[in-house]
């Protein structure tokens, strides 16, 4: 159940992380490409810290080298290639459905928060045996 919990708490965190930067990103670009160019942006962020964290305290994962890391964080985007697919379809259809930024976070994070509970399970069978 700790577990459970825990993991739960950095999806929150790398969930705000990922519509910090998307919002940031919102703010500093205004031209055609503004919601596409956050949404990467905040992808990426989201991902690096939930690496960070999934891997110390959820899996106690150490790496062998810096080499060993990069393939660890490579096989750990992959897995979440699907999710990510799952969290940016959400956040797109509440954009096209709803129009406003506010509802476009909604989507963001309801995709996230179901892109999450896959991506355990595949890390857990996948990345960090």
């Amino acid at each position: 159940m700790r577990l459970a919990v825990v993991y739960t708490l950095f999806a929150v965190v790398a969930t705000m992380v990922n519509i910090g930067f998307q919002e940031i990103c919102i703010r500093l670009y205004h031209g055609p490409f503004a919601i596409s160019l956050s949404i990467l942006v905040g992808t990426a962020a989201g991902l690096v810290a939930k690496y960070a964290l999934d891997k110390r305290h959820i899996f106690r994962f150490q790496a062998n080298s810096a080499k060993h890391d990069a393939q660890m964080f490579a096989l750990y985007t992959a897995m979440g290639l699907v999710t990510t697919a799952v969290f940016w379809a959400m956040e797109a259809a509440f954009e096209v459905a709803f129009g406003t930024k506010v509802m476009r976070y909604v989507g963001a994070i309801l995709g996230l928060a179901i892109g999450y509970v896959l991506k355990y399970q595949l890390d857990k069978r996948f990345v960090f045996r």
